[in-house]
């Protein structure tokens, strides 16, 4: 019997960044995660211990650090490529890099003070290797949405365990991972992040729904037929179930009004909506 080594990968998890830009007496802060992987000739590493080819995790965290002092903290794609690009140009033995980063927001309370938002977190993945393919992945995670009506979900399958049953109105509710692949080229990250965003808000709350299903779908369709420089779009979508309360004992109705709000389990929904001609999406979600 012959055992090869397989796919890998190495790098620097997590590594916590924030940056303050003074300007005179009023500051600006970026609060971020990062993460890098690499991949490359590493075959000695695993097979002989033969560290030669490998950077030091270590290595990759003081990157980011440097690079933060000596490019700053803009738009964590533009940030992200440059790590990416920096980690393969600078190593021959590193053929492949894999930068995520995830930004958390603060809102300004002052010159020099701030308040951390408690929404959505920003997020992307960009890979570039040594033959000069990049690819850029936008996202979010954690976007709190419901519509207290203007759901409904019935006409399923049915059998013995079944108890289920078919409603024409209810709660929707979701955290949305949803991520997006951009088409190439230069971008307004920031502004393209927003605009894409509102899609999704916007889609979400005027679909009425017959299964969260068709809401992802919508979601998506949305922002694709919205925003030309992405192709792809991604998204993960927990049911976060709102229950009736039965409050008969207490010679109450309940008209859709007093709901239990579970937290597990829950479905989870996941779905890709993309252009026909998008192009081929390479590493892009590895």
């Amino acid at each position: 019997m012959s055992i090869v080594l397989g796919p890998n990968r190495y790098g620097k998890a997590e590594t916590r960044l924030v940056r303050v830009v003074r300007d005179g007496g009023r500051h600006h802060i970026k609060d971020v995660n990062v993460s890098s992987s690499l991949s490359g000739d590493m075959a000695a590493v695993h097979l002989t211990g033969d560290n030669a080819a490998v950077l030091p995790t270590d290595t990759q965290k003081n990157t980011v650090y440097a690079f933060a002092k000596r490019h700053g903290v803009d738009q964590i794609e533009d940030f992200a490529l440059l790590l990416a690009g920096h980690f393969v140009e600078a190593h021959p033995t590193i053929r492949h890099a894999r930068v995520e980063i995830e930004e958390y927001g603060w809102d300004r309370r002052g010159e020099h003070s701030f308040v951390r938002r408690g929404g959505e977190v920003r997020t992307c993945v960009v890979h570039h290797d040594a033959d000069g393919r990049t690819t850029v992945v936008s996202g979010l995670k954690d976007l709190v949405v419901l519509n207290s009506t203007g759901s409904e979900f019935h006409g399923f399958l049915t059998d013995e365990y079944t108890t289920l049953q078919p409603t024409t109105d209810r709660v929707l509710a979701t955290a949305v991972t949803a991520r997006w692949r951009h088409t190439g080229g230069e971008r307004d990250y920031l502004g393209s992040y927003d605009a894409v965003r509102d899609c999704l808000v916007q889609a979400f709350a005027e679909t009425h729904s017959l299964s969260l299903q068709q809401t992802l779908y919508a979601m998506g369709e949305r922002a694709l037929t919205t925003r030309a420089e992405i192709c792809e779009v991604r998204l993960a979508m927990p049911n976060k179930h709102h229950f009736p309360v039965d409050l008969s004992p207490f010679g109450l109705d309940n008209d859709n009004e007093v709901f239990f709000a579970a937290d597990r389990p829950y479905g989870l929904i996941e779905g890709s909506v993309l252009r026909e001609d998008a192009p081929d999406a390479g590493f892009a979600w590895e």
